[in-house]
């Protein structure tokens, strides 16, 4: 008999974000799902990994029964931990990440805990989704992005997945069936205006809070910025080799 998919479950806006445990109800019907996220939001956190404090990891069980590992690590982390401690002698078949609260569209993918996670999953080459939803609201309604992310996993899982490669994908606000469709893009060319708002503590001293836009400057047709514009779910491929290609010819002046 078949054993089913092993599916690890990660993400980086903590066990209690209402986001993850809607990825846990899309996964649970394609295979044996296994969840472990950090202790708390690590969003922003990019592919850190935890080198100068011990990595703990603590098993618990919510409300439905449904058991779960937790780890002070980063979503990074967490997909380490699953291979090598968790689930070391096991197979996993795939890693999911999110749904993140928040698009990690466009250059937010640098940025991204979620997408770390599933890059990192790469890494080792194992068929790895980053989920995301285009809400940033702690109540938002994951209805249709539950949907989504069950078709695309149960697709996945069935079709011969690409070595060293990953997929992010983003998911607009609102009703399933006010979607366009889904869209397979490339990373919008953008970038995030940043602005530092200044604001006083209860004792009159300046502490700073980070604040911007993303400002898009890529109007193609298949970019993921675009199809989220116009109300597609983006699907974008996505690999660790960050070579400027096109540009190696132009430092060959370096050489000597």
């Amino acid at each position: 008999m078949t054993s089913p998919p092993l599916i690890l479950i990660t993400n980086d806006d903590g066990y209690e974000a209402n986001g993850i445990w809607a990825l846990v109800e899309a996964a649970q019907p394609h295979g044996e799902v296994v969840i472990i996220s950090p202790d708390g939001p690590r969003s922003a956190m990019g592919h850190a990994i935890t080198m100068n404090v011990p990595l703990r990891i603590r098993k618990f069980e919510n409300p439905d029964g449904i058991q779960y590992y937790r780890t002070n690590g980063t979503p990074a982390d967490c997909v380490k931990l699953g291979q090598r401690v968790i689930l070391r002698d096991r197979k996993i078949d795939l890693v999911v990440s999110g749904i993140n609260h928040g698009s990690n569209s466009s250059a937010s993918l640098l940025y991204s805990g979620t997408m770390a996670a599933a890059i990192e999953a790469s890494f080792e080459d194992i068929p790895a989704i980053g989920f995301s939803l285009l809400d940033y609201s702690e109540k938002a309604d994951f209805t249709a992005a539950k949907t989504i992310a069950g078709e695309i996993i149960a697709k996945v899982l069935s079709h011969p997945f690409p070595e060293q490669v990953c997929l992010n994908v983003n998911i607009p606000k609102g009703n399933i069936e006010d979607f366009k469709g889904i869209k397979i893009t490339k990373q919008a060319h953008g970038y995030w205006h940043e602005d530092f708002e200044e604001r006083k503590d209860a004792f009159g001293r300046p502490y700073y809070w980070l604040t911007g836009h993303l400002v898009n400057k890529d109007c193609d047709d298949d970019a993921c910025q675009c199809a989220l514009d116009l109300n597609y779910v983006s699907v974008q491929p996505v690999q660790f080799d960050m070579t400027a290609y096109k540009h190696i010819n132009d430092f060959k002046f370096l050489e000597k």
